[in-house]
């Protein structure tokens, strides 16, 4: 039997919505003292179950609003669910939102190591990877100065220098592959490619399908929070385009 890297049982993730527009801030708190707001129900992710296994490449499609970054922040640790079990075998580096760990206060230098303790590594561990951190980044002289004067780029850029350097057993990858300039974009795509054939367990949420199908094994299609399709790549991509491409053509049905 193959071992788990991932493992959900009928996880389910609910937000509270509330029912009314609220203006302000001091209008939600009077009536919130007074029980006056209401609250509808949202499941994002809904009673979901699924098994990755290590070294396993799965592509996660799905519309707008389908829980896709909901179900990767859930496997990242960023969130709780509120129901089911989630277990986790091996580091993760998750690059969601590259550079949003960060403190701005404090200098590029000092946000690796904070940033790292943040993905579960020791100050030792850290120390050995800093030149690499460093030198991937190409900040130069600005590594010593605060994470405030950066660009979104420069952020972008140390973000991915330390997800990556940091050698996780699970990558998971949330439309990063589109961020920076272009010599940016083309290095980190070259990287990603580099320890996805490592062996590394990769989880890839994007929706560039034909990016999709190039680097993964596997798709688990997401509807309304629920797996609608799981299977090969090519097979789950084409169901996808199809279901799309009908719902453009019924939409265009509806206004003509």
């Amino acid at each position: 039997m193959e071992e788990l890297a991932i493992k959900l049982d009928n996880v389910t993730m609910t937000y509270r919505i509330t029912q009314e527009k609220i203006d302000s801030f001091k209008e939600f708190f009077v009536k919130s003292l007074k029980g006056k707001i209401k609250y509808k129900e949202f499941n994002a992710v809904n009673s979901l179950s699924l098994e990755v296994k290590k070294g396993e490449r799965l592509g996660i499609i799905g519309h707008n609003g389908a829980g896709k970054s909901t179900l990767l922040k859930l496997i990242s640790g960023v969130m709780k669910p509120t129901s089911g079990k989630l277990t986790i075998n091996g580091t993760i580096s998750p690059l969601l939102e590259l550079g949003a760990g960060f403190d701005p206060d404090l200098t590029g230098a000092k946000n690796i190591y904070l940033n790292g303790a943040i993905l579960g590594r020791n100050k030792g561990f850290l120390e050995e990877k800093f030149k690499e951190i460093v030198d991937y980044a190409d900040l130069g002289e600005f590594i010593d100065v605060p994470v405030k004067n950066y660009s979104s780029g420069m952020r972008a850029r140390l973000g991915f220098a330390v997800a990556t350097q940091i050698d996780p057993d699970i990558l998971i990858l949330d439309e990063i592959l589109g961020v920076g300039d272009q010599n940016f974009r083309d290095k980190s795509t070259a990287k990603m490619k580099e320890m996805i054939n490592s062996g590394k367990t990769v989880l890839l949420v994007s929706h560039s399908l034909d990016q999709i199908q190039e680097l993964t094994e596997n798709v688990v299609w997401l509807h309304n929070g629920e797996i609608r399709e799981y299977g090969e790549s090519s097979v789950v991509c084409k169901s996808y385009r199809d279901y799309m491409s009908s719902l453009k053509y019924m939409q265009s049905r509806t206004l003509s």
